[in-house]
């Protein structure tokens, strides 16, 4: 098949893409993945064809009101929209969609008359078990979550109503509003896979059949990949450190939260492992390192615990390495994964980026390393997650829908 993959975002949003590319891929079929100019090398250098989608959400600068909020993200899926229209002009004879790019590719599949399939990083679907996981991770009883499910979807077909508008203009299609083109979708039963472990969210007992959690798909890794050599050196030259990262989270604030986390693995007593993230943390002295975008397979499973915002492809990788975290969530699905991170034992309870202090953090490491019941927690939950096969679920699923 040729096949179509489209994911918009940060890293964390496209990388697991390159790894289920490439074992699309290795099946034989012809894939491409369509992202942000930024992430080219990745896609290309996992195999894949790349095509390019504009509007990279990263360049915004933040969102002083919730109506701010909505009116950035209506006019970067508006911008979106076209992109994924050119991404798909060759033609294609599956859409893989994101969660993101799930409501554009509806439109393009409705067009070209092509099956669609959803591959999810989050849950997206209402239901009781838990609240929208945009909302935070505070639950709101059975009846409250499906309803507060429910009016996530309609925030959400707001947003992409122009872009909607405009790409079925385009497309020579009817008008049709995004509440009616979600309800076409949900009607048919349109198979959506979720790339988390079922040990991490098990599958809601009130969704509908054809969504389904079938495990993650890892960003790919180059045969033979190593850590750089001053990496290797300084994992060598002692007991394992702490990794501290933000991910794409807190640009501009790298001297504060270096200060910071230098303080906190003194105040703990550790080595750490700085990456340098969109925040730009950079800090240098004994016991301490400062790294670029290096691989979570191979860096995770070499330390003693991960600190980072709890990011669902961040928060995957700690587990499957089977080391504690200390989750400091900043925004967006981040609280979610992070009291998924508590309730399995993973991870000490959350503390918030807007309450993170040295002191804080310090403790909370010194809890997540020392309590062993954190690590034990985390390798049960690896051993589970290596058991599992997300990538070979979705090819099963392509093969199914999108072969004649």
């Amino acid at each position: 098949m040729k096949i179509l993959i489209t994911a918009a975002g940060s890293y964390g949003d496209i990388a697991p893409y390159t790894g289920l590319g490439a074992h699309l891929g290795a099946a034989g079929h012809d894939v491409t993945l369509a992202a942000h100019d930024t992430f080219e090398h990745l896609v290309r250098g996992s195999g894949l064809r790349f095509r390019s989608l504009p509007a990279d959400p990263g360049t915004s600068g933040p969102a002083a009101t919730r109506k701010d909020l909505i009116r950035a993200a209506s006019a970067f899926v508006r911008r979106l929209g076209a992109g994924v229209a050119d991404a798909a002009a060759e033609g294609a004879d599956l859409l893989v969609l994101s969660t993101t790019t799930a409501p554009l590719g509806w439109q393009l599949a409705e067009a070209m008359d092509v099956p669609t399939l959803g591959a999810y990083l989050q849950p997206a679907h209402p239901t009781r078990a838990f609240a929208p996981v945009v909302s935070g991770a505070r639950s709101l009883g059975g009846w409250g979550n499906r309803a507060a499910g429910r009016l996530s979807l309609r925030v959400v077909d707001r947003v992409y109503a122009d872009a909607i508008q405009d790409l079925r203009a385009r497309l020579g299609l009817p008008a049709a509003a995004p509440a009616a083109v979600r309800a076409r979708q949900e009607a048919g039963r349109r198979p959506v896979l979720h790339g988390f472990s079922p040990a991490v969210v098990p599958r809601p007992a009130d969704w509908r059949d054809g969504l389904d959690v079938v495990g993650n798909w890892w960003p790919h890794l180059v045969p033979g990949a190593r850590l750089p050599t001053t990496v290797e050196e300084f994992l060598d030259d002692g007991p394992p450190p702490v990794f501290i990262g933000f991910g794409s989270m807190a640009a501009g604030e790298g001297e504060r939260l270096s200060e910071l986390a230098v303080a906190a693995l003194r105040g703990a007593g550790l080595r750490g492992v700085l990456q340098t993230g969109r925040a730009g943390l950079d800090a240098t002295g004994d016991g301490i390192l400062t790294v670029g975008e290096l691989p979570h397979a191979l860096l995770f499973p070499r330390v003693a615990a991960v600190v980072h915002h709890a990011g669902a492809g961040t928060t995957a990788a700690g587990l499957r390495a089977g080391v504690p975290a200390v989750p400091v969530p900043v925004a967006a699905d981040q609280p979610f994964w992070a009291a998924r991170l508590t309730a399995l034992g993973a991870a000490p309870a959350p503390v918030p980026f807007k309450k993170l202090t040295a002191e804080r953090l310090a403790d909370a490491l010194t809890r997540a390393v020392r309590d062993g019941t954190h690590t034990a927690a985390a390798q049960a939950v690896a051993r589970v997650l290596a058991a599992e096969d997300g990538a070979g679920q979705v090819l099963k699923a392509a093969e199914r829908i999108g072969c004649p």
